[in-house]
């Protein structure tokens, strides 16, 4: 978005930052975290959140981008659900495009399957009547669904640079489901992982971003 010119501001809800008069803004997106969709009581700012996404999908019909939790909360705000995944997925794993996903403008030039970084331990269970699920993997079925051509949720981690492992394995609830899916190595094991695939990770990412923004400036 900085090569591209666009501005952009961080709002930081667990750290009790508010949600701004999103009818100034052009776009949304919404990123991960540890905390679950359903745990209003220990988080309550995910009421706040959902209640503004679906203000502007719904609503507004404002261009929205989920990842892993935002993916989850775009579900929830506009008619699907989430639940707990039957296997959580956490680390270096294959997403596969479906029909859908082959045939809609944000699936285009991505390949039929793609290594993707995983770290979650609930799913979007179903989508809304309106959307397109776009990716799945053997083990979640919904990686990935559109409502129209410009709200776009993703379960897996684009936004994968040279210290994401390193800056996710500081949050406990993190370094804990790395632990206990890969040892006591398992952060310098997912690194080195993560560092061989970067290549197919920047481009998928850059694809996706192409992809969404292209339809934000239709």
């Amino acid at each position: 978005m900085r090569q591209d010119g666009i501005s952009w501001d961080a709002v930081e809800l667990d750290e009790g930052e508010e949600i701004p008069d999103i009818s100034q803004y052009d776009a949304m997106i919404s990123m991960g975290g540890p905390m679950d969709v359903w745990q209003e009581d220990l988080f309550p700012w995910l009421a706040a959140e959902k209640q503004a996404i679906h203000e502007a999908v719904r609503i507004r019909d404002m261009p929205f981008l989920g990842v892993c939790l935002g993916h989850q909360l775009l579900a929830e705000a506009t008619g699907g659900s989430v639940g707990k995944a039957q296997t959580s997925e956490v680390g270096m794993l294959n997403v596969d495009l479906t029909d859908s996903g082959r045939a809609h403008v944000l699936g285009k030039n991505l390949p039929q399957s793609f290594k993707t970084l995983q770290w979650h331990g609930a799913e979007v269970t179903s989508v809304p009547d309106d959307a397109s699920v776009l990716m799945s993997s053997p083990v979640c079925a919904v990686q990935s669904f559109a409502i129209g051509d410009t709200s776009l949720g993703i379960q897996f981690h684009v936004e994968t640079g040279s210290q994401t492992i390193d800056e996710w394995n500081a949050v406990p609830e993190y370094e804990q489901a790395l632990t206990e899916t890969f040892g006591v190595d398992g952060a310098d094991n997912l690194r080195n992982e993560a560092r061989r695939h970067q290549e197919e990770l920047s481009s998928t990412a850059e694809i996706l971003y192409r992809n969404w923004m292209d339809q934000c400036m239709a």
